[in-house]
């Protein structure tokens, strides 16, 4: 999987996401910055993350979000060979914390 170089990233929205104060400012922001389309597949990738997390099957998962097994797939090899984000958000969310 490719990943993002340091320098062709614009760390100015990475640091724009880190001063967001709350959950109804972050989803304003992302209202402007995204069409509704990009934040449907965001939400829709996350929720599979969530539930491949939780141990769910892919036929379990396919129903429940309306997601192709293309993108079930490639949330999962994220999951499994990413950098790892995922499983500190969730890990965090499990404990309690922020995440």
């Amino acid at each position: 999987m490719r990943k993002i170089g340091k320098k062709e990233k614009n760390e100015g929205l990475y640091r724009a996401i880190l001063q967001l104060r709350d959950e109804e400012e972050c989803y304003e922001f992302f209202q402007d910055l995204c069409t509704v389309g990009e934040l449907r597949s965001m939400e829709q990738r996350f929720e599979v993350a969530s539930l491949l997390y939780e141990g769910r099957n892919y036929n379990e998962i396919l129903t429940k979000t309306g997601a192709s097994s293309a993108t079930v797939s490639r949330v999962s090899r994220t999951l499994n060979f990413g950098t790892g984000a995922y499983e500190r958000f969730f890990d965090r969310m499990r404990r309690g914390g922020n995440a």
